[in-house]
């Protein structure tokens, strides 16, 4: 039955492989995590710490090499088939197959926005290379200078002021969400290093990542010239680059949102991969076509993802 029609396995495929190019996916995706080649099943970040600060020289130099915490990642593989019918190969006039291959291909490249959502949303309770809860209360480099713990799991009050039905937060006021997205900057920007030294000083470039609903309190909040009562939207003059955006994957809260320092020479989140999106199948002249009149079109992916620095990430519970 090879070579029915115009549809064919070659076609398939390039089809796939165009619209995978073509669609990036979110576009958040690579501006909060770093994409980290793969070669092995499981791969150890010993380099998750501070290089040295300069310091006088006294006594030689004071090398500084890796530290001896890390983190590990694991690969998985992952898949997606389509099955395809010969007769709907050889019926199809209106390009619906092919329609259906690129929705394969869009969600093959949403797959990273998938594991790195589950990953965000499982941070208050997932451990990172300093053995903290990647977002905590409390967190300690071990070695570290500094004396005191560091908090990127805020909480910031707003029940006064904000609209709540059976003390959920319904919807903050753009003035509130504003002070949340500067609390959080502001504590993003002021985490101390192993060393003791600002590790966030030079940032500029933020994410705001936020459910559906706080979308346009945040959206307001970063972009607004000017606030309620005619006030100068301190946030929008502060000459910070701030990115909101709307995730429809977080469903862990109507009242919390992340924030993310994006211009860090690492990110906040590492997407580590053994092999990219790849398609296989099996069509004409192949045995599940003779005994089953179908083909098979899978892709698959050997991944997984991590946690990087939590020092360039919040998260923000407004109760």
């Amino acid at each position: 039955m090879s070579g029915i029609g115009l549809t064919t396995s070659r076609s398939i495929i390039g089809e796939f492989y165009n619209r995978l190019s073509m669609n990036i996916g979110a576009e958040w995706v690579g501006a909060i995590s770093m994409l980290m080649p793969s070669v092995q099943e499981t791969e150890n970040y010993k380099w998750l710490g501070m290089s040295p600060q300069m310091r006088q020289w006294i006594g030689g130099r004071h090398a500084k090499g890796f530290k001896g915490q890390g983190l590990s990642i694991t690969n998985l593989e992952y898949e997606a088939t389509l099955e395809v019918l010969t007769r709907e190969l050889r019926r199809d006039k209106t390009g619906q197959i092919m329609t259906r291959v690129r929705e394969l291909a869009d969600r093959a490249n949403s797959h990273w926005a998938s594991l790195l959502t589950t990953l965000i949303v499982a941070g208050v309770s997932a451990t990172c290379y300093d053995t903290q809860y990647f977002f905590d209360t409390d967190h300690a480099d071990p070695g570290a200078t500094y004396t005191t713990s560091q908090d990127n799991d805020l909480s910031i009050d707003i029940s006064a002021e904000a609209a709540s039905v059976h003390g959920v937060i319904a919807a903050p006021s753009t003035e509130e969400m504003r002070q949340c997205i500067l609390k959080a900057i502001a504590a993003i920007v002021g985490f101390l290093d192993d060393e003791g030294e600002p590790m966030n000083e030079n940032a500029n470039s933020f994410i705001i990542m936020t459910p559906l609903n706080l979308y346009p309190a945040a959206l307001a909040a970063c972009a607004l010239p000017i606030v309620a009562g005619g006030e100068q939207n301190v946030l929008a003059k502060a000459g910070y680059s701030l990115i909101p955006v709307a995730n429809a994957r977080l469903t862990n809260g109507t009242a919390v949102f992340y924030v993310f320092r994006t211009d860090g020479q690492t990110k906040p989140l590492i997407r580590q991969e053994e092999v990219p999106i790849t398609v296989e199948a099996i069509a004409e002249g192949s045995e599940l076509e003779f005994n089953a009149h179908k083909h098979h079109y899978g892709v698959w992916a050997s991944r997984n993802v991590g946690y990087g620095y939590w020092q360039h990430a919040c998260v923000v519970t407004m109760t």
